[in-house]
Protein backbone atom coordinates (compact mmCIF):
# COMPACT_ATOMS: atom_id res chain seq x y z
CA UNK A 1 0.00 0.00 0.00
CA UNK A 2 1.67 3.11 -0.65
CA UNK A 3 2.12 6.02 2.22
CA UNK A 4 -0.24 8.52 1.95
CA UNK A 5 1.22 12.06 1.99
CA UNK A 6 -0.50 12.09 6.25
CA UNK A 7 0.83 9.08 6.68
CA UNK A 8 4.59 10.54 5.58
CA UNK A 9 4.23 13.64 7.41
CA UNK A 10 3.58 12.12 10.83
CA UNK A 11 7.16 10.46 10.44
CA UNK A 12 8.96 13.15 8.65
CA UNK A 13 10.60 15.35 11.48
CA UNK A 14 13.77 15.92 12.51
CA UNK A 15 14.98 17.41 16.23
CA UNK A 16 18.38 18.75 16.23
CA UNK A 17 20.40 18.80 19.36
CA UNK A 18 19.48 22.54 19.80
CA UNK A 19 16.04 21.82 20.29
CA UNK A 20 15.03 22.73 17.01
CA UNK A 21 11.82 20.63 15.64
CA UNK A 22 10.79 19.79 19.15
CA UNK A 23 6.89 19.71 19.22
CA UNK A 24 4.87 21.54 21.71
CA UNK A 25 4.15 19.57 25.07
CA UNK A 26 6.07 19.00 28.46
CA UNK A 27 6.63 16.49 31.30
CA UNK A 28 8.00 15.99 34.97
CA UNK A 29 9.67 12.79 36.52
CA UNK A 30 6.37 12.02 38.64
CA UNK A 31 4.37 11.61 35.31
CA UNK A 32 6.41 9.79 33.73
CA UNK A 33 6.93 7.12 36.30
CA UNK A 34 3.50 6.51 36.24
CA UNK A 35 3.47 6.03 31.71
CA UNK A 36 7.29 4.40 32.34
CA UNK A 37 5.84 1.76 34.63
CA UNK A 38 2.79 1.23 32.12
CA UNK A 39 4.80 1.29 28.68
CA UNK A 40 8.68 0.85 29.98
CA UNK A 41 9.14 -1.54 32.93
CA UNK A 42 8.70 -4.76 31.25
CA UNK A 43 11.64 -4.25 28.58
CA UNK A 44 14.22 -1.80 30.63
CA UNK A 45 13.13 -3.01 34.20
CA UNK A 46 12.40 -1.54 37.57
CA UNK A 47 13.98 2.13 37.60
CA UNK A 48 15.29 1.41 34.30
CA UNK A 49 17.95 -1.60 36.02
CA UNK A 50 18.40 -4.97 34.79
CA UNK A 51 15.89 -4.94 32.34
CA UNK A 52 15.88 -7.74 29.48
CA UNK A 53 16.46 -5.06 26.54
CA UNK A 54 19.30 -3.49 28.84
CA UNK A 55 19.74 -1.20 31.48
CA UNK A 56 18.80 2.53 31.15
CA UNK A 57 20.59 3.87 34.45
CA UNK A 58 23.79 4.10 35.92
CA UNK A 59 27.26 3.53 33.87
CA UNK A 60 29.00 6.75 34.71
CA UNK A 61 32.63 6.52 34.18
CA UNK A 62 32.62 3.01 32.29
CA UNK A 63 33.08 4.02 28.70
CA UNK A 64 36.73 3.83 29.16
CA UNK A 65 36.34 0.44 30.51
CA UNK A 66 37.02 -2.81 29.58
CA UNK A 67 32.95 -3.23 29.83
CA UNK A 68 31.30 0.33 29.11
CA UNK A 69 27.77 0.32 30.06
CA UNK A 70 25.82 2.29 27.70
CA UNK A 71 23.04 4.19 29.44
CA UNK A 72 21.28 7.41 29.07
CA UNK A 73 23.10 8.95 31.86
CA UNK A 74 26.41 7.60 30.81
CA UNK A 75 26.57 7.37 27.03
CA UNK A 76 23.85 9.91 25.62
CA UNK A 77 25.36 13.19 24.20
CA UNK A 78 22.27 15.53 24.33
CA UNK A 79 18.78 14.98 25.94
CA UNK A 80 16.99 16.43 22.68
CA UNK A 81 18.25 12.58 20.82
CA UNK A 82 16.83 11.07 24.19
CA UNK A 83 13.56 12.12 23.05
CA UNK A 84 13.55 11.77 20.17
CA UNK A 85 14.52 8.03 20.11
CA UNK A 86 11.35 7.31 22.78
CA UNK A 87 9.48 9.18 20.16
CA UNK A 88 10.19 7.25 16.89
CA UNK A 89 10.77 4.02 18.57
CA UNK A 90 9.25 3.38 21.87
CA UNK A 91 7.37 1.25 23.21
CA UNK A 92 8.31 -1.75 21.05
CA UNK A 93 5.00 -2.90 20.78
CA UNK A 94 3.44 -0.08 19.43
CA UNK A 95 6.49 2.63 18.40
CA UNK A 96 5.19 6.25 18.31
CA UNK A 97 2.08 5.86 20.18
CA UNK A 98 2.53 8.09 22.65
CA UNK A 99 1.77 11.28 22.81
CA UNK A 100 4.39 14.70 22.98
CA UNK A 101 3.41 14.88 26.67
CA UNK A 102 4.05 11.45 27.20
CA UNK A 103 7.37 11.68 25.57
CA UNK A 104 8.28 14.35 27.39
CA UNK A 105 7.51 12.87 30.47
CA UNK A 106 8.97 9.58 30.12
CA UNK A 107 12.27 11.74 29.14
CA UNK A 108 12.20 13.34 32.44
CA UNK A 109 11.50 10.43 34.40
CA UNK A 110 14.63 9.04 32.84
CA UNK A 111 16.45 12.17 33.31
CA UNK A 112 15.89 12.34 36.97
CA UNK A 113 16.98 8.82 37.52
CA UNK A 114 20.27 9.29 35.90
CA UNK A 115 21.14 12.47 38.58
CA UNK A 116 20.52 14.70 35.61
CA UNK A 117 17.19 17.06 36.62
CA UNK A 118 15.76 17.01 40.12
CA UNK A 119 12.18 15.24 40.63
CA UNK A 120 10.47 18.31 40.04
CA UNK A 121 11.62 19.92 37.03
CA UNK A 122 9.48 20.03 34.02
CA UNK A 123 11.26 19.84 30.36
CA UNK A 124 9.63 21.18 27.18
CA UNK A 125 10.87 22.14 23.63
CA UNK A 126 12.36 24.91 25.96
CA UNK A 127 14.25 23.46 28.91
CA UNK A 128 15.10 20.42 27.11
CA UNK A 129 17.71 21.42 24.78
CA UNK A 130 19.38 23.16 27.97
CA UNK A 131 20.46 20.15 29.68
CA UNK A 132 24.33 19.42 29.78
CA UNK A 133 24.21 15.49 29.48
CA UNK A 134 27.26 14.10 31.51
CA UNK A 135 28.76 12.42 27.95
CA UNK A 136 28.04 15.96 25.94
CA UNK A 137 31.86 16.16 25.39
CA UNK A 138 32.55 12.52 24.95
CA UNK A 139 31.56 13.47 20.89
CA UNK A 140 33.39 14.75 18.42
CA UNK A 141 31.60 15.60 14.65
CA UNK A 142 33.45 14.11 11.77
CA UNK A 143 34.07 17.36 10.19
CA UNK A 144 35.77 19.01 12.91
Amino acid sequence: TPLTEDMISEVDYTILPNGNGLPMGSGTPVEGLKIYDTHCIACHGAKGIDGINGSLVGGLGSLSSNRPIKTVGSYWPYATTIFDYIRRAMPLTAPGSLSNDEVYAVTAYLLYLNQIINDIDEINSNTLPLIKMPNQDGFTWAYD
